[in-house]
Protein backbone atom coordinates (compact mmCIF):
# COMPACT_ATOMS: atom_id res chain seq x y z
CA UNK A 1 0.00 0.00 0.00
CA UNK A 2 1.09 3.37 -0.67
CA UNK A 3 2.37 5.67 1.99
CA UNK A 4 0.60 8.99 2.59
CA UNK A 5 3.43 11.98 3.48
CA UNK A 6 2.53 15.26 4.21
CA UNK A 7 4.82 17.89 3.84
CA UNK A 8 4.70 21.18 5.50
CA UNK A 9 7.56 23.48 3.86
CA UNK A 10 8.65 25.90 1.76
CA UNK A 11 7.91 26.98 -1.86
CA UNK A 12 10.92 28.76 -4.05
CA UNK A 13 11.34 29.42 -7.95
CA UNK A 14 14.90 28.89 -8.21
CA UNK A 15 17.20 30.50 -10.89
CA UNK A 16 20.44 28.88 -11.56
CA UNK A 17 23.26 31.01 -12.56
CA UNK A 18 25.83 28.36 -14.10
CA UNK A 19 29.48 29.55 -13.70
CA UNK A 20 33.27 28.48 -14.09
CA UNK A 21 33.98 29.26 -10.44
CA UNK A 22 32.38 31.20 -7.87
CA UNK A 23 33.15 34.72 -7.69
CA UNK A 24 35.91 36.24 -5.07
CA UNK A 25 34.29 39.13 -2.78
CA UNK A 26 34.20 42.09 -4.68
CA UNK A 27 34.59 40.24 -8.10
CA UNK A 28 32.46 40.20 -10.96
CA UNK A 29 31.87 36.98 -13.29
CA UNK A 30 29.95 36.11 -16.25
CA UNK A 31 27.54 33.42 -15.97
CA UNK A 32 27.31 30.84 -18.89
CA UNK A 33 23.45 30.32 -18.92
CA UNK A 34 20.80 31.12 -16.29
CA UNK A 35 17.57 28.94 -16.23
CA UNK A 36 14.67 28.95 -13.77
CA UNK A 37 12.44 25.73 -11.98
CA UNK A 38 10.40 25.05 -9.23
CA UNK A 39 12.01 24.10 -6.02
CA UNK A 40 12.12 24.85 -2.53
CA UNK A 41 13.19 22.73 0.08
CA UNK A 42 9.54 21.84 1.12
CA UNK A 43 8.35 21.49 -2.79
CA UNK A 44 11.53 19.39 -3.84
CA UNK A 45 10.43 16.56 -1.15
CA UNK A 46 7.12 16.66 -2.07
CA UNK A 47 7.93 15.57 -5.52
CA UNK A 48 10.30 13.15 -4.24
CA UNK A 49 7.97 11.48 -2.28
CA UNK A 50 4.91 11.59 -5.28
CA UNK A 51 7.29 10.88 -7.53
CA UNK A 52 8.52 7.55 -5.66
CA UNK A 53 4.41 6.63 -5.06
CA UNK A 54 3.33 8.42 -1.97
CA UNK A 55 0.29 9.89 -1.85
CA UNK A 56 1.56 13.41 -1.24
CA UNK A 57 -0.26 16.62 0.44
CA UNK A 58 1.34 20.06 0.84
CA UNK A 59 1.40 22.60 3.80
CA UNK A 60 2.91 25.98 2.64
CA UNK A 61 2.05 29.46 1.28
CA UNK A 62 2.84 31.25 -1.79
CA UNK A 63 2.70 35.16 -3.17
CA UNK A 64 -0.88 35.83 -5.40
CA UNK A 65 1.68 36.29 -8.15
CA UNK A 66 2.45 34.14 -10.97
CA UNK A 67 5.06 33.12 -9.72
CA UNK A 68 3.07 31.61 -6.89
CA UNK A 69 0.28 30.31 -10.13
CA UNK A 70 3.18 28.75 -11.30
CA UNK A 71 4.33 27.01 -8.43
CA UNK A 72 0.94 25.51 -7.68
CA UNK A 73 0.50 24.23 -10.99
CA UNK A 74 4.27 22.44 -10.47
CA UNK A 75 2.57 21.03 -7.17
CA UNK A 76 -0.41 20.30 -8.70
CA UNK A 77 1.08 18.21 -12.59
CA UNK A 78 2.88 16.02 -9.85
CA UNK A 79 -0.05 14.89 -8.17
CA UNK A 80 0.48 16.63 -4.95
CA UNK A 81 -2.50 17.86 -2.93
CA UNK A 82 -2.14 21.46 -2.62
CA UNK A 83 -5.62 22.21 -0.40
CA UNK A 84 -3.70 23.72 2.26
CA UNK A 85 -1.13 26.01 0.35
CA UNK A 86 -2.29 29.53 1.51
CA UNK A 87 -2.33 32.52 -0.94
CA UNK A 88 -0.34 35.42 1.06
CA UNK A 89 -1.70 38.59 -0.09
CA UNK A 90 0.90 40.72 1.25
CA UNK A 91 4.13 39.18 0.49
CA UNK A 92 5.51 37.48 -2.88
CA UNK A 93 6.33 33.87 -3.18
CA UNK A 94 9.78 32.73 -2.12
CA UNK A 95 12.80 32.37 -4.61
CA UNK A 96 16.34 31.37 -4.58
CA UNK A 97 18.75 32.94 -6.52
CA UNK A 98 21.48 29.40 -7.27
CA UNK A 99 24.98 29.62 -8.51
CA UNK A 100 26.54 26.53 -9.49
CA UNK A 101 29.80 25.67 -10.58
CA UNK A 102 31.87 23.30 -13.21
CA UNK A 103 31.94 20.98 -10.37
CA UNK A 104 28.41 20.54 -9.68
CA UNK A 105 28.37 22.55 -6.32
CA UNK A 106 26.21 25.50 -4.95
CA UNK A 107 25.64 28.41 -3.02
CA UNK A 108 22.69 29.35 -2.54
CA UNK A 109 20.57 32.94 -1.16
CA UNK A 110 17.13 32.48 -0.49
CA UNK A 111 14.20 35.17 -0.29
CA UNK A 112 11.94 33.74 1.81
CA UNK A 113 8.44 35.88 0.91
CA UNK A 114 5.32 34.17 1.75
CA UNK A 115 7.24 30.54 3.47
CA UNK A 116 8.77 33.13 6.12
CA UNK A 117 5.69 34.86 6.80
CA UNK A 118 3.46 31.46 7.45
CA UNK A 119 1.76 31.71 10.92
CA UNK A 120 1.20 28.75 13.04
CA UNK A 121 -3.14 29.32 12.67
CA UNK A 122 -2.06 28.00 9.08
CA UNK A 123 -2.05 24.73 10.72
CA UNK A 124 -5.13 24.78 12.27
CA UNK A 125 -7.44 23.12 9.85
CA UNK A 126 -4.83 20.14 8.97
CA UNK A 127 -6.39 17.27 10.93
CA UNK A 128 -7.85 16.26 7.24
CA UNK A 129 -4.75 15.53 5.82
CA UNK A 130 -3.31 13.83 9.06
CA UNK A 131 -6.00 11.59 9.62
CA UNK A 132 -4.13 8.75 7.42
CA UNK A 133 -1.01 9.92 6.75
CA UNK A 134 2.15 7.78 7.75
CA UNK A 135 4.45 11.07 7.78
CA UNK A 136 4.75 14.49 8.18
CA UNK A 137 7.98 15.97 7.21
CA UNK A 138 8.94 19.71 7.97
CA UNK A 139 12.65 22.03 7.46
CA UNK A 140 13.25 25.24 8.21
CA UNK A 141 12.87 27.14 5.59
CA UNK A 142 9.64 28.12 7.24
CA UNK A 143 9.22 29.27 10.98
CA UNK A 144 9.88 26.61 13.45
CA UNK A 145 6.35 27.86 15.36
CA UNK A 146 4.75 26.54 12.56
CA UNK A 147 6.68 23.21 12.16
CA UNK A 148 5.87 23.03 16.17
CA UNK A 149 2.29 23.19 15.78
CA UNK A 150 1.85 20.96 12.94
CA UNK A 151 3.86 18.15 15.07
CA UNK A 152 1.71 18.19 17.74
CA UNK A 153 -0.78 18.26 16.09
CA UNK A 154 0.41 14.95 14.21
CA UNK A 155 0.55 13.55 17.22
CA UNK A 156 -2.69 13.62 18.04
CA UNK A 157 -3.19 11.58 14.77
CA UNK A 158 0.02 8.98 15.53
CA UNK A 159 1.71 10.13 13.16
CA UNK A 160 5.31 9.83 12.45
CA UNK A 161 7.39 13.49 12.43
CA UNK A 162 10.80 13.83 10.06
CA UNK A 163 12.67 16.84 10.78
CA UNK A 164 15.25 17.91 8.51
CA UNK A 165 17.11 20.88 10.31
CA UNK A 166 18.02 22.83 7.46
CA UNK A 167 19.33 25.10 7.06
CA UNK A 168 20.80 24.43 10.57
CA UNK A 169 19.17 26.79 13.39
CA UNK A 170 18.84 26.70 17.02
CA UNK A 171 15.76 24.40 17.59
CA UNK A 172 12.78 25.05 19.67
CA UNK A 173 13.24 22.69 22.51
CA UNK A 174 9.80 21.37 22.49
CA UNK A 175 9.94 20.95 18.52
CA UNK A 176 12.47 18.16 19.59
CA UNK A 177 9.98 16.28 22.24
CA UNK A 178 7.39 15.99 19.04
CA UNK A 179 10.08 14.37 16.52
CA UNK A 180 10.03 11.03 15.98
CA UNK A 181 13.04 11.82 12.95
CA UNK A 182 15.94 14.15 12.84
CA UNK A 183 17.71 14.07 9.56
CA UNK A 184 20.54 16.46 8.82
CA UNK A 185 24.04 16.85 7.37
CA UNK A 186 27.25 15.81 9.25
CA UNK A 187 27.69 19.97 9.24
CA UNK A 188 23.89 20.61 10.49
CA UNK A 189 24.52 17.72 13.22
CA UNK A 190 27.84 19.52 14.60
CA UNK A 191 25.97 22.73 15.11
CA UNK A 192 22.95 21.38 16.54
CA UNK A 193 24.81 19.36 18.81
CA UNK A 194 28.22 20.88 19.39
CA UNK A 195 29.76 17.56 18.77
CA UNK A 196 32.43 17.09 15.57
CA UNK A 197 31.09 14.34 13.05
CA UNK A 198 34.57 12.34 13.13
CA UNK A 199 34.06 8.72 13.29
CA UNK A 200 31.59 6.53 14.80
CA UNK A 201 31.65 7.10 18.22
CA UNK A 202 30.73 10.69 17.61
CA UNK A 203 27.96 10.13 15.41
CA UNK A 204 26.21 7.85 18.21
CA UNK A 205 26.93 10.56 20.83
CA UNK A 206 25.00 12.68 18.61
CA UNK A 207 22.18 10.00 18.79
CA UNK A 208 22.66 9.82 22.56
CA UNK A 209 22.67 14.17 22.21
CA UNK A 210 19.00 14.13 20.25
CA UNK A 211 17.35 10.58 22.46
CA UNK A 212 17.93 12.92 25.55
CA UNK A 213 15.80 15.83 23.95
CA UNK A 214 13.16 13.40 22.60
CA UNK A 215 14.33 12.32 19.25
CA UNK A 216 14.60 8.79 19.08
CA UNK A 217 15.85 8.38 15.30
CA UNK A 218 18.49 9.80 13.58
CA UNK A 219 20.10 9.77 10.37
CA UNK A 220 22.91 11.96 9.33
CA UNK A 221 23.73 12.10 5.60
CA UNK A 222 27.51 12.11 4.68
CA UNK A 223 27.76 13.24 1.37
CA UNK A 224 29.92 10.86 -0.38
CA UNK A 225 30.37 8.72 2.70
CA UNK A 226 26.54 7.54 2.95
CA UNK A 227 24.38 8.03 6.07
CA UNK A 228 24.95 6.84 9.06
CA UNK A 229 21.18 5.80 11.59
CA UNK A 230 20.55 5.10 14.76
CA UNK A 231 17.72 4.10 16.02
CA UNK A 232 16.85 2.55 20.19
CA UNK A 233 17.58 -0.93 18.76
CA UNK A 234 20.32 -0.61 15.93
CA UNK A 235 22.51 1.91 14.27
CA UNK A 236 24.74 1.51 11.11
CA UNK A 237 26.35 3.25 7.86
CA UNK A 238 24.39 2.92 4.60
CA UNK A 239 27.18 3.36 2.21
CA UNK A 240 26.75 5.98 -0.99
CA UNK A 241 26.67 5.33 -4.85
CA UNK A 242 29.82 6.37 -6.42
CA UNK A 243 28.10 8.67 -9.46
CA UNK A 244 29.64 11.83 -11.00
CA UNK A 245 27.37 14.59 -9.96
CA UNK A 246 26.70 17.66 -11.96
CA UNK A 247 24.46 19.77 -9.47
CA UNK A 248 24.37 18.97 -5.93
CA UNK A 249 21.08 20.91 -5.57
CA UNK A 250 18.36 18.59 -4.21
CA UNK A 251 20.23 16.13 -3.65
CA UNK A 252 19.18 15.89 -0.13
CA UNK A 253 15.50 16.98 -0.56
CA UNK A 254 15.21 13.76 -2.78
CA UNK A 255 16.95 12.16 0.32
CA UNK A 256 14.42 12.75 1.92
CA UNK A 257 11.35 12.88 0.12
CA UNK A 258 11.91 9.36 -1.21
CA UNK A 259 12.84 8.02 2.05
CA UNK A 260 9.15 8.48 3.23
CA UNK A 261 7.95 7.08 0.75
CA UNK A 262 9.94 3.77 1.29
CA UNK A 263 9.90 4.02 5.13
CA UNK A 264 7.50 1.99 7.69
CA UNK A 265 6.16 4.28 10.33
CA UNK A 266 8.26 2.11 13.40
CA UNK A 267 11.44 2.76 10.82
CA UNK A 268 11.64 -1.81 10.95
CA UNK A 269 13.00 -1.33 7.31
CA UNK A 270 15.41 1.85 7.91
CA UNK A 271 18.16 0.29 6.06
CA UNK A 272 16.53 -1.20 2.99
CA UNK A 273 14.65 2.72 2.84
CA UNK A 274 17.93 4.37 2.98
CA UNK A 275 19.69 2.20 0.32
CA UNK A 276 16.53 3.49 -1.81
CA UNK A 277 16.70 7.50 -1.08
CA UNK A 278 20.85 6.92 -1.64
CA UNK A 279 19.73 5.83 -4.92
CA UNK A 280 17.33 8.21 -5.70
CA UNK A 281 19.40 11.07 -4.47
CA UNK A 282 22.60 9.58 -6.65
CA UNK A 283 20.09 10.14 -9.97
CA UNK A 284 19.53 13.28 -8.87
CA UNK A 285 22.64 14.93 -8.70
CA UNK A 286 23.52 13.62 -12.30
CA UNK A 287 20.86 15.62 -13.74
CA UNK A 288 20.58 19.73 -13.80
CA UNK A 289 17.99 21.34 -11.48
CA UNK A 290 16.47 20.98 -8.39
CA UNK A 291 12.67 19.64 -9.07
CA UNK A 292 13.43 18.81 -12.71
CA UNK A 293 16.09 16.49 -11.95
CA UNK A 294 14.14 13.98 -9.10
CA UNK A 295 13.66 10.85 -10.42
CA UNK A 296 10.46 8.54 -10.46
CA UNK A 297 10.29 5.52 -9.06
CA UNK A 298 11.21 3.51 -12.32
CA UNK A 299 14.18 5.02 -12.57
CA UNK A 300 14.97 4.53 -8.61
CA UNK A 301 13.74 0.50 -9.29
CA UNK A 302 16.12 0.58 -12.70
CA UNK A 303 19.17 1.94 -11.39
CA UNK A 304 19.39 0.05 -8.27
CA UNK A 305 18.82 -3.29 -10.28
CA UNK A 306 21.63 -2.46 -12.36
CA UNK A 307 23.56 -2.17 -9.18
Amino acid sequence: MSKKVVVLGSINVDTTYHVERFPQPGETISAKSKSSAPGGKGANQAVAAARSGAKTAFIGAVGSDSEGQYMLEALKDNGIDVHHVTIDKYHGTGTAAVTLDAEGQNDIMIYGGANKAMTPDMVDDIDDVLDDADFLISQFETPQEVALAAFKKAKEHNVTTILNPAPAHEIIPDLLKVTDVIAPNESECALLTGIPVTDEDSMMKSAEYFQKQGVKHLLITLGSKGVFYATPNDHGLVPAFKVHAVDTTAAGDTFIGALSSQLEDDLSNVADALVYAQRASSLTVQEMGAMPSIPTADKVKAALAEK
